[in-house]
Protein backbone atom coordinates (compact mmCIF):
# COMPACT_ATOMS: atom_id res chain seq x y z
CA UNK A 1 0.00 0.00 0.00
CA UNK A 2 1.46 3.53 -0.84
CA UNK A 3 2.49 5.56 2.52
CA UNK A 4 0.82 9.10 2.47
CA UNK A 5 4.58 10.67 2.55
CA UNK A 6 5.26 8.99 -1.14
CA UNK A 7 1.65 9.31 -2.00
CA UNK A 8 2.16 13.36 -1.80
CA UNK A 9 4.80 13.22 -3.38
CA UNK A 10 3.62 11.92 -6.22
CA UNK A 11 0.41 14.48 -6.47
CA UNK A 12 3.40 17.26 -6.05
CA UNK A 13 5.31 15.75 -9.14
CA UNK A 14 2.04 15.06 -10.97
CA UNK A 15 1.20 18.84 -9.97
CA UNK A 16 4.88 19.88 -11.30
CA UNK A 17 4.49 18.30 -14.56
CA UNK A 18 1.26 19.87 -15.23
CA UNK A 19 2.33 23.08 -14.22
CA UNK A 20 5.54 22.77 -16.73
CA UNK A 21 3.10 22.50 -19.45
CA UNK A 22 0.47 25.36 -18.52
CA UNK A 23 3.64 27.58 -18.24
CA UNK A 24 2.88 28.02 -14.49
CA UNK A 25 6.40 29.03 -13.16
CA UNK A 26 5.49 29.93 -9.61
CA UNK A 27 3.98 25.60 -9.22
CA UNK A 28 7.01 24.34 -10.91
CA UNK A 29 9.37 26.10 -8.94
CA UNK A 30 7.42 25.26 -5.75
CA UNK A 31 8.89 21.51 -6.13
CA UNK A 32 12.57 22.50 -6.08
CA UNK A 33 12.55 22.37 -2.01
CA UNK A 34 10.44 19.29 -1.84
CA UNK A 35 11.63 16.25 0.05
CA UNK A 36 11.49 13.87 -2.71
CA UNK A 37 14.24 13.98 -5.06
CA UNK A 38 11.71 12.67 -7.82
CA UNK A 39 9.77 16.19 -7.20
CA UNK A 40 12.93 18.01 -7.41
CA UNK A 41 14.19 16.28 -10.70
CA UNK A 42 10.45 16.94 -12.22
CA UNK A 43 10.97 20.61 -11.49
CA UNK A 44 14.35 21.03 -12.54
CA UNK A 45 12.83 19.45 -16.28
CA UNK A 46 10.14 21.04 -16.12
CA UNK A 47 11.65 24.61 -15.64
CA UNK A 48 14.06 23.60 -18.45
CA UNK A 49 11.19 22.65 -20.77
CA UNK A 50 9.51 25.88 -20.23
CA UNK A 51 12.77 27.89 -20.95
CA UNK A 52 12.42 28.89 -17.16
CA UNK A 53 15.55 27.60 -15.56
CA UNK A 54 17.67 29.55 -13.86
CA UNK A 55 21.66 29.66 -13.19
CA UNK A 56 21.65 29.63 -9.32
CA UNK A 57 18.51 27.26 -9.27
CA UNK A 58 20.88 24.54 -11.40
CA UNK A 59 23.92 25.43 -9.84
CA UNK A 60 22.28 24.27 -6.09
CA UNK A 61 20.71 21.81 -7.98
CA UNK A 62 24.61 20.22 -8.80
CA UNK A 63 25.24 20.06 -4.92
CA UNK A 64 21.84 18.45 -4.16
CA UNK A 65 22.07 15.35 -1.47
CA UNK A 66 20.18 12.93 -3.97
CA UNK A 67 22.27 11.65 -7.08
CA UNK A 68 19.40 11.63 -9.50
CA UNK A 69 18.73 15.16 -8.86
CA UNK A 70 22.56 15.69 -9.10
CA UNK A 71 22.47 13.55 -12.40
CA UNK A 72 19.38 15.61 -13.84
CA UNK A 73 21.25 18.68 -13.10
CA UNK A 74 24.26 17.60 -14.65
CA UNK A 75 22.15 16.74 -18.31
CA UNK A 76 20.58 20.27 -18.08
CA UNK A 77 23.78 22.07 -17.46
CA UNK A 78 24.86 21.04 -21.16
CA UNK A 79 23.11 24.04 -22.34
CA UNK A 80 24.40 26.47 -19.11
CA UNK A 81 28.21 27.30 -20.74
CA UNK A 82 28.66 29.37 -17.52
CA UNK A 83 28.10 26.36 -14.83
CA UNK A 84 30.79 24.81 -13.85
CA UNK A 85 30.78 21.15 -14.24
CA UNK A 86 34.27 20.30 -13.60
CA UNK A 87 34.03 19.38 -9.91
CA UNK A 88 31.25 16.94 -10.83
CA UNK A 89 33.84 14.45 -12.88
CA UNK A 90 34.59 13.63 -9.44
CA UNK A 91 31.21 12.93 -8.00
CA UNK A 92 30.63 9.81 -5.76
CA UNK A 93 28.06 8.40 -7.77
CA UNK A 94 29.78 7.62 -11.72
CA UNK A 95 26.43 7.85 -13.12
CA UNK A 96 26.74 11.57 -12.46
CA UNK A 97 30.34 11.80 -13.42
CA UNK A 98 29.21 10.14 -16.36
CA UNK A 99 26.53 12.48 -17.41
CA UNK A 100 28.91 15.60 -16.05
CA UNK A 101 30.89 14.43 -18.79
CA UNK A 102 28.18 13.73 -21.47
CA UNK A 103 27.33 17.54 -20.98
CA UNK A 104 30.49 19.36 -21.20
CA UNK A 105 30.66 17.38 -24.68
CA UNK A 106 27.39 18.84 -25.91
CA UNK A 107 28.59 22.25 -25.26
CA UNK A 108 28.77 24.76 -27.97
CA UNK A 109 31.36 26.88 -26.18
CA UNK A 110 33.07 24.72 -23.54
CA UNK A 111 35.42 26.73 -21.10
CA UNK A 112 39.46 25.95 -21.25
CA UNK A 113 38.52 24.20 -17.97
CA UNK A 114 36.04 21.94 -19.69
CA UNK A 115 38.82 21.07 -22.05
CA UNK A 116 41.69 20.46 -19.48
CA UNK A 117 39.12 18.35 -16.78
CA UNK A 118 38.10 16.20 -19.91
CA UNK A 119 41.42 15.93 -20.97
CA UNK A 120 42.69 14.69 -17.05
CA UNK A 121 39.61 12.04 -16.58
CA UNK A 122 40.46 10.45 -19.94
CA UNK A 123 44.12 10.41 -18.68
CA UNK A 124 43.60 9.64 -14.64
CA UNK A 125 40.10 9.10 -13.77
CA UNK A 126 39.53 5.49 -11.32
CA UNK A 127 35.96 4.78 -13.21
CA UNK A 128 36.39 3.34 -16.32
CA UNK A 129 32.69 4.59 -17.35
CA UNK A 130 34.38 8.41 -17.04
CA UNK A 131 37.20 7.77 -19.08
CA UNK A 132 34.97 6.76 -21.85
CA UNK A 133 32.33 9.32 -21.20
CA UNK A 134 35.42 12.00 -21.36
CA UNK A 135 36.86 10.72 -24.70
CA UNK A 136 33.18 10.71 -26.37
CA UNK A 137 32.78 14.36 -25.12
CA UNK A 138 36.44 15.20 -26.47
CA UNK A 139 35.54 13.92 -29.62
CA UNK A 140 32.07 15.84 -29.38
CA UNK A 141 34.20 18.64 -28.86
CA UNK A 142 36.55 18.42 -31.46
CA UNK A 143 39.18 20.31 -29.78
CA UNK A 144 42.64 19.82 -31.33
CA UNK A 145 44.21 20.19 -27.56
CA UNK A 146 41.73 16.80 -26.71
CA UNK A 147 43.40 14.87 -29.86
CA UNK A 148 46.45 13.44 -27.56
CA UNK A 149 43.82 11.92 -24.67
CA UNK A 150 41.50 10.41 -27.23
CA UNK A 151 45.06 9.09 -29.12
CA UNK A 152 45.21 7.89 -25.57
CA UNK A 153 42.01 6.45 -24.74
CA UNK A 154 42.91 4.55 -27.84
CA UNK A 155 45.16 1.99 -25.38
CA UNK A 156 42.52 1.47 -22.80
CA UNK A 157 40.11 -1.06 -22.06
CA UNK A 158 37.82 -2.51 -24.98
CA UNK A 159 35.12 -0.26 -24.05
CA UNK A 160 36.72 2.94 -24.07
CA UNK A 161 39.27 1.99 -27.19
CA UNK A 162 35.56 1.41 -29.15
CA UNK A 163 34.79 4.87 -28.30
CA UNK A 164 37.97 6.38 -28.55
CA UNK A 165 38.18 5.30 -32.41
CA UNK A 166 35.26 7.36 -33.23
CA UNK A 167 35.78 10.14 -31.27
CA UNK A 168 38.55 10.42 -33.72
CA UNK A 169 36.18 11.56 -36.44
CA UNK A 170 36.75 14.96 -36.67
CA UNK A 171 41.01 14.94 -36.85
CA UNK A 172 42.97 14.29 -39.09
CA UNK A 173 46.60 13.73 -39.59
CA UNK A 174 49.17 11.31 -39.94
CA UNK A 175 48.20 10.13 -36.15
CA UNK A 176 45.29 9.65 -36.48
CA UNK A 177 45.89 7.91 -39.78
CA UNK A 178 48.29 5.94 -37.71
CA UNK A 179 45.87 5.10 -34.71
CA UNK A 180 43.13 3.83 -37.01
CA UNK A 181 45.21 1.65 -38.92
CA UNK A 182 46.33 0.00 -35.55
CA UNK A 183 42.61 -0.23 -34.27
CA UNK A 184 42.63 -2.58 -37.38
CA UNK A 185 44.32 -5.44 -35.83
CA UNK A 186 42.82 -4.71 -32.38
CA UNK A 187 41.86 -8.06 -30.54
CA UNK A 188 38.43 -6.42 -29.73
CA UNK A 189 36.48 -7.06 -33.15
CA UNK A 190 34.30 -3.79 -32.32
CA UNK A 191 37.28 -1.68 -32.42
CA UNK A 192 38.50 -3.26 -35.67
CA UNK A 193 34.71 -2.55 -36.88
CA UNK A 194 34.94 1.13 -35.89
CA UNK A 195 38.22 1.52 -37.24
CA UNK A 196 37.06 0.21 -40.50
CA UNK A 197 34.39 2.35 -40.60
CA UNK A 198 36.30 4.89 -40.10
CA UNK A 199 39.01 4.42 -42.72
CA UNK A 200 36.46 3.29 -44.96
CA UNK A 201 33.09 4.35 -44.82
CA UNK A 202 29.97 2.58 -46.02
CA UNK A 203 28.72 4.52 -49.40
CA UNK A 204 31.98 5.85 -50.37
Amino acid sequence: MTSPDSLEAEDHRYHVIRAGFTGDVEAVTSGLSHNDSTVRATSLRALARIGKLQHNELTRALQDTDHEVRRCAAELSATFHDVNLCALLHDEDVFVAEMAAWAMGEREHPSDDDINTLINAVHNHAEPLVREAATAALGSLGDSRGLAAILHACNDKPAIRRRAVLALAPFEGDEVTAALQTALEDRDWQVRQNAEDMLHPRGY
